[in-house]
């Protein structure tokens, strides 16, 4: 590497810088906010596991495991993956530390990154940002409407409004054996090509979400899970629907749905956003009945959804909307002089410690110079002291909205601001 050149980010992994890293920030905080408003508990999550984890939890014939895992090894040949999506490790980390074994449902919200060896495009990263949430324990088809609900208040508390829910059944055990069979059988009478047909073996539904143009149109006929349920699923889909009805959730019912994962079983929901072109889904997730129990667990039901945090900053933008409700800093401060710069540190000091977000200039640039960052910074507020000010125990409270300037005590200045702070949000 020469002199010259410069380090860049990976392909495929975004920087968020200010303003727009607010806006990341913004969307993140209030979608874990809705899950938190309905008892959602926090867990953290390793960045990688065991690479079997992902092989048996998400499943071989997804393109996820077969194609676009970050998989490595450590000095003593042991294989690793960098996690390219939450169920899993939540699943194992319940089953490591006996959630399983305590108040059902266990129920989990996490945030972070998750990565992904994908062709990058805008909306389409390496390294994704996702909140998530998995409801553990129960099979309700309540607690799949509340799974469902969270995400849809979460995306509305943003501001968001041009995306539609999809939503299917998937079937169970009751059903999906005979479907599989079903399935397998008019698939097996096309003229697919060698690896569409293994993928046919090992998990047919997988076909019917090929996208490729030749394969959709010989698939357009196949039998469909939603049409082959048995009565228990059926029942199980149709409460689902019902308590979605009473939450006041819109859906669409998408028979042809198919989710990237192979553990998803019964409920099975995606969120779409037609703003964002080709990857339009910004969330999406489902029932897993049959997980807990493949990781070597208890056999337990559970539910839940991952969010691209990444797609949802760019549907509020394609709607021309931002989920940043408040400035940068409240208060910027501006100081004439040494003996003025030592007391306003003082003094900013004492407005963070009361909660107030303060910022100053530094670098001893001009009034003027000053004034102008203190108009960029967004804040309500600007604090100018000069040293004749300090002698006299007093600053400068200036408005930047209407450019109103008193002065105040300098021994009284939290309260004073605060003061000025609340009649602005009155």
């Amino acid at each position: 590497m020469t002199e010259t050149s410069s380090f860049r980010a990976p392909k495929g992994v975004p920087d968020y810088l200010p303003p727009v890293s607010a806006e990341f920030v913004a969307v993140r905080d209030g979608l874990v906010h809705a899950a938190r408003l309905a008892g959602y508990g926090h867990v953290e999550l390793p960045i990688f596991e065991e690479t079997a984890l992902f092989a048996r939890g998400v499943g071989e014939s997804t393109d996820v495991v077969s194609k676009e895992m970050w998989t490595f090894a450590d000095r003593n040949g042991e294989s690793f993956t960098l996690r390219p999506e939450g169920t899993a490790g939540v699943m194992r980390a319940v089953i490591q530390h006996g959630l399983d074994r305590g108040a059902l449902p266990v129920k989990l919200c996490y945030a972070g990154p998750f990565f992904r060896y994908e062709r990058p495009q805008k909306g389409r990263y390496r390294q994704l940002q996702q909140v998530g949430i998995e409801a553990i324990g129960v099979d309700d088809p309540a607690l799949d409407a509340e799974v469902i609900a969270v995400a849809d208040a979460g995306f509305r508390a943003l501001g968001l409004d041009g995306f539609r829910l999809e939503l299917t059944s998937l079937g169970d055990e009751t059903c999906r054996p005979q479907y599989r069979e079903l399935l397998q059988e008019f698939l097996f009478a096309l003229p697919l090509d060698e690896e569409t047909r293994r993928r046919a073996e090992i998990n047919p539904l997988r076909v019917l979400d090929d996208k490729r143009p030749e394969v959709k149109e010989m698939t357009a006929a196949a039998p469909l899970m939603i049409d082959h349920l048995s009565e228990s699923a059926k029942s199980h889909f149709d409460q689902v629907l019902g308590h979605l009805d009473a939450l006041g959730v819109p859906y669409v019912v998408n028979p042809r749905m198919v989710r990237g994962l192979d553990y998803y079983t019964k409920t099975t929901f995606e969120f779409v956003h037609d703003g964002l072109g080709a990857q339009s889904g910004i969330g999406g997730g489902g029932r897993y009945d049959g997980l807990m129990a493949e990781l070597g667990g208890q056999p337990l039901s559970g539910i839940g959804f991952g969010i691209g945090v990444d797609r949802t900053v760019l549907a509020l933008e394609a709607e021309g909307k931002t989920a940043v409700t408040g400035a940068r800093v409240d208060v910027f401060g501006v100081a004439m002089g040494d003996l003025a710069k030592q007391r306003l540190v003082a003094v900013a000091g004492q407005l963070r410690a009361a909660g107030i977000s303060t910022d100053l200039a530094y670098g001893g640039r001009g009034v003027k110079g000053a004034m102008k960052a203190a108009d960029k910074s967004g804040a309500r507020f600007a604090l100018v002291l000069g040293d004749r000010e300090v002698a006299e125990n007093e600053i400068a409270l200036k408005d930047l909205g209407n450019g109103e300037q008193r002065q105040i005590g300098l021994d009284d200045v939290v309260d004073q601001v605060s003061a000025a702070l609340a009649s602005q949000r009155d």
